[in-house]
């Protein structure tokens, strides 16, 4: 009798000689029936419930083509992040892209439609918020063709499993990035060398925990921002105090949880502990940027539990709620009692239209600012963000950020304004150059995360760098893609920096984090 080649192994061996094989059916798995029973009201809420709860609230706003464009743009990013949410593989990079979509271009900008209300004034035509409406539409869509190409794999890559590779072809190099663990001694001296620098110039942690504003005074005073070339110099003191600090400690807390013999250790606990207390003070979120605070909190989660499919749902869905409620009242800690702004609502739409979500609106303030003579820079603000390091004092052209840029023409009293990847892209390349930048954006996210999802099973090398930095990505890509790309680049610089001193491909087990 033929064998039952479609048959589980163990099925076949506890069946009978001579009788007839009957496949038994999949296992029940809980997780995956949780996951059906959450589809439906997960997708209804983000894409259909949430968004007519917005509309439906009384407000002056105009109901015309930038309406009702906004409002598919909010049912599509709810729809893309109930998939990211639900699906089976877990989708780092792209699921925080969706979510950032889904709050500041999505329920945000729509509540400021409906009650007329923005926090960064339009100063343009009502045909360029259109016009940014539909672009950021078309962005979206580009990003997820450019997530489909990752999954095609060319022809002439394709192979079956056993056959040979062809004469002279090189076999790609899979082995794991690791994390050499004499290099870790050496980025957690660096960390604290650093976090005790931050500290000794602003005059003790105690400083840490007053306001963001003090601390701005505190460094103005000390001259170190003078001394450092004004605003670069203040970033590059505070990058240097908060990245290598996180960074040592994600990589401490990766080998405490998959390492027994770390865990027995007391020099690894103690450094592990020590770590922890200084990025209390130097990553507390009352002297961080709330984006800032947000990177560390998602790169601890995913890090400290990269194959949890219920962390990361549950992360993804509070995420949403955090952000579209608290996270506007959470700037609390930027200035002190006598500076502090008090804000009275009457519905829960307000802090929305109020305060940071202004990207919709900026990205139409970058339009017309283009389309009023300015011009493409083509490639210019995008030099100075890669070109972040050379002072001004060498580069007296060095362009500003692309934020400051169009607030100053706008002629804003506040010039701390954001610029969305979409207006990044558009003023230097225009809309071909921002539909292929988000295409090749959706593309790298997805290659990412399903190298992410090869490592994040069990049997896989602990000390793996791309559980480290996947994380760390996805937490400052809220940063990176709410913009200014100068204001960003700087601590991306300084972890790439970090990473780097710990990487190797060497499998000596004297060398891992074993």
């Amino acid at each position: 009798m033929t064998a039952d080649t479609t048959t589980p192994p163990a099925v076949r061996r506890a069946a009978p000689a001579g009788s007839v094989v009957v496949p038994l059916p999949p296992p029940f798995r809980p997780r995956t029936l949780l996951s059906r029973a959450l589809a439906v009201p997960l997708v209804l809420g983000l894409s259909c419930f949430l968004p007519l709860v917005v509309i439906s609230q009384p407000g002056e706003g105009p109901r015309d083509a930038a309406f009702w464009l906004q409002l598919v743009l909010t049912v599509y990013c709810g729809l893309r992040l109930s998939a990211m949410v639900l699906t089976t593989r877990r989708k780092l990079l792209q699921a925080t892209f969706w979510m950032f979509c889904y709050m500041a271009m999505g329920v945000a900008p729509l509540a400021q439609a409906v009650l007329g209300r923005v926090p960064t004034p339009v100063v343009g035509p009502r045909e360029d918020l259109v016009q940014a409406v539909s672009l950021l539409l078309l962005g979206c869509f580009a990003f997820d063709v450019g997530a489909l190409l990752a999954r095609y794999r060319p022809p002439w890559r394709r192979r079956a499993p056993g056959e040979p590779r062809p004469p002279g072809e090189v076999a790609p190099d899979d082995r794991p990035v690791l994390i050499h663990r004499r290099r870790t001694y050496l980025l957690a001296l660096f960390a604290f060398a650093c976090g005790a620098l931050l500290i000794v110039k602003l005059g003790g942690p105690s400083v840490f925990f007053s306001s963001r504003q003090e601390i701005i005074e505190t460094i103005e005073d000390t001259g170190v921002a003078t001394e450092g070339g004004g605003q670069a110099g203040q970033a590059f003191l505070r990058g240097f105090g908060t990245v290598p600090p996180l960074i040592a400690l994600l990589v401490y807390l990766r080998w405490m949880i998959t390492s027994r013999r770390a865990r027995r250790t007391w020099s690894v606990v103690a450094v592990f502990g020590a770590l922890v207390i200084l990025n209390i003070v130097v990553n507390n979120p009352v002297s961080n940027p709330r984006y800032w605070f947000l990177t560390v909190m998602f790169a601890l989660l995913f890090t400290a539990f990269p194959a949890s499919a219920a962390m990361y749902r549950t992360s993804l869905s509070l995420g949403v709620i955090v952000a579209l409620l608290l996270f506007p009242f959470m700037d609390r800690f930027r200035y002190d009692e006598n500076n502090t702004r008090q804000i009275e609502t009457t519905s829960f739409l307000e802090p929305l239209a109020l305060k940071d979500y202004d990207q919709v609106g900026m990205f139409a303030n970058t339009i017309t600012y283009v389309e009023s003579g300015q011009g493409h820079t083509y490639g210019y603000q995008l030099t100075g963000s890669l070109l972040f390091a050379v002072p001004r004092s060498l580069w007296e052209d060095k362009p500003s950020d692309t934020g400051v840029t169009v607030g100053e023409w706008m002629g804003a009293v506040n010039t701390n304004l954001s610029s969305p990847v979409w207006a990044e892209l558009w003023i230097d390349f225009g809309p071909v150059g921002m539909t292929v930048g988000l295409a090749a954006l959706g593309y790298a996210a997805a290659r990412v995360d399903r190298r992410v999802a090869r490592r994040a099973v069990r049997g896989s090398p602990s000390g793996s760098l791309l559980l480290i930095t996947a994380p760390l990505v996805a937490g400052y890509s809220f940063i990176l893609v709410r913009g200014p790309l100068l204001q960003a680049t700087g601590k991306v610089a300084i972890a790439a920096l970090c990473l780097a001193l710990i990487a190797t491909r060497r499998r000596d087990p004297k060398a891992g984090l074993d």
